[in-house]
């Protein structure tokens, strides 16, 4: 798994992602991640603490340093490093290449404040994809701690109401009201891609060759045999044909952990519609729109 084990404790703290990390004492100057996207391309982000300077890099083919695309302090703003359709498309294939690291995830979740909105953007769809990757983050909870009496109590103080439960902690890291603050779409304001130093090309290449993955993807293997259920999946946008999509796949062989985590129950809209969108060979957002 390309994250350094450093950043998963804060990843479950909600403080690191509201800007109120508890605890730096023990944290190192600087943390890097690293997301390999495609053909020896790479998404690198370093983070700098105790201050959470955030700058976002590109990782050529074998180059050991990334080009820096954008940087941020801690409460932004942040640049409008990547597209928001560039950013998406990275991170399909970043699922597709690691299960460890679902779609929508980790990397919208720490990536997404460089791909600001646009004018041109959906701003309903990109709100949809970052609530889902805000959702997904998940914590290990205690197992909830028996406040009942150690004895049988005297008959006055039998009422469960005498023991209350304490509250259990939620698994996900963080609460609805974190989610919407955090899944609102800022507009691209800082622009970074004018300046000369921007590596345009390889972000042009990077683009070609993560379309390239997706678009083969459906003509490949039993990928084949199932896209015409996944094509009608997208047309009509019922998600309820997708357990028989994952019956089909499952039986002409498919292995392929992310897909199949996509379309399995328990199901994650948003994750299945970009899966039956890939599987379709149909352009990005097609089924999301039916349920948004």
């Amino acid at each position: 798994m390309p994250v350094s084990e450093a950043l998963l404790p804060l990843t479950q703290d909600p403080g690191f992602w509201t800007g109120q990390i508890s605890e730096t004492d023990d944290l190192p100057p600087q943390l890097r991640v690293s997301f390999p996207v495609v053909d020896g391309y790479s998404l690198v982000l370093d983070i700098e603490f105790p201050a959470g300077d955030r700058a976002l890099g590109l990782r050529r083919p074998a180059s050991s340093e990334p080009v820096q695309l954008g940087w941020s302090p801690a409460a932004g703003p942040y640049p409008a490093a990547l597209h928001w359709w560039e950013l998406e498309s990275f991170a399909r294939v970043i699922a597709l290449e690691d299960p460890l690291l679902p779609h929508p995830g980790l990397v919208v979740a720490l990536l997404s404040p460089f791909a600001p909105a646009t004018a041109d953007d959906d701003l309903t769809a990109i709100t949809a994809v970052r609530e889902a990757a805000y959702r997904s983050l998940r914590r290990e909870v205690p197992p909830a701690i028996d406040s009942g009496p150690e004895q049988t109590p005297l008959p006055l103080f039998a009422d469960e109401r005498w023991w209350p439960a304490p509250q259990a902690l939620s698994p996900q890291v963080l609460d609805e009201a974190a989610v919407a603050a955090l899944s609102a779409p800022a507009w691209a304001t800082l622009q970074v891609r004018a300046g000369s130093r921007f590596p345009h090309e390889d972000i042009l290449d990077l683009v070609r060759r993560t379309g390239a993955r997706l678009r083969h993807m459906p003509e490949q293997h039993w990928y084949a045999q199932t896209r015409a259920l996944a094509r009608r999946i997208t047309d009509s946008g019922d998600l309820a044909l997708v357990p028989a999509l994952l019956g089909a796949l499952t039986e002409a062989g498919c292995d392929h952990p992310t897909v199949l985590d996509a379309l399995s129950e328990p199901l994650v809209p948003l994750e299945a519609c970009w899966m039956v969108e890939t599987l379709a060979g149909a352009d990005p957002g097609t089924l999301l729109r039916h349920h948004l």
